[in-house]
């Protein structure tokens, strides 16, 4: 399947360790190297799996990564008397803070923005990653809760079925307006949903591809009630002309 994406969305290294972090509740002045690596390069695997353009500082992080394990995967020489060393993780752990902290910061720097606009009563539109819905706020899925949903599907797929050869019978284009045909009948579609409708690998790779393509066109918006839960796919508001109307337009 020749199709490159290249994601604007698409955060950086840091954001995936701190997601890494985050999802398993993990220490992060305490980071279990192995555990991370390993996830780590897994995302990296599944980016290549569905041909994303990886930015080269991923790649970088990965050999840091290693570097690190192997550090503390070597054993102490007996009967050497050694100076206390500094931990092998201590130069990542005050990026990702350092980090963590610019990304809090810039948070609050959007928040305040949107308080400035209400006092000036004109038409506001929700926040950049804040989505209104009559059940409440929902927030904008990053790529790796994509990644991390996509990662579940193909796990749950039965193992007759993950290695079935099929024919390449499902294209991004028919699977993206099929998908918005979906959004017409109804405002919001579980991502799990779409998942779980495909018949093989192909089609969730398809899907997946579809997904980020329509996010990457701001057609649709991935949200969720709060971090690591259900995803939702919905309409963005935003576009003025439907897909199908712009891209008869453009031909």
């Amino acid at each position: 399947m020749s199709y490159k994406i290249k994601l604007e969305v698409f955060e950086g290294p840091l954001d995936l360790l701190l997601y890494l972090v985050k999802k398993d509740h993990l220490n992060i002045y305490d980071i279990p190297i192995a555990q991370v690596t390993e996830q780590y390069l897994q995302y990296l695997e599944l980016m290549k799996l569905l041909d994303l353009n990886i930015a080269g500082e991923f790649l970088v992080m990965a050999a840091t990564l290693m570097e690190i394990k192997s550090k503390m995967l070597l054993p102490a020489q007996e009967g050497q008397i050694q100076e206390e060393e500094e931990d092998p993780r201590g130069e990542l752990v005050r990026r990702l803070l350092e980090y963590e902290k610019f990304k809090e910061v810039a948070e609050d720097l959007r928040q305040r923005e949107s308080s400035r606009q209400e006092v000036f009563k004109r038409p506001i539109p929700m926040a950049k990653n804040e989505i209104p819905d009559e059940g409440g706020v929902y927030f904008e899925a990053s790529i790796f809760d994509l990644i991390n949903a996509f990662s579940q599907a193909l796990k749950d797929i039965p193992k007759e079925l993950f290695y079935e050869v099929v024919k390449d019978e499902f294209t991004i284009e028919d699977k993206v307006h099929q998908i918005l045909h979906l959004l017409l009948e109804k405002p919001r579609v579980l991502l799990s949903e779409l998942f779980s409708q495909a018949k093989n690998k192909l089609e969730i790779i398809v899907t997946f591809l579809s997904i980020l393509e329509l996010i990457r066109l701001k057609e649709i918006v991935a949200v969720q009630k709060a971090l690591f839960q259900e995803i939702e796919i919905v309409r963005n508001k935003e576009s003025i002309l439907p897909y199908e109307r712009r891209t008869e337009e453009k031909n």
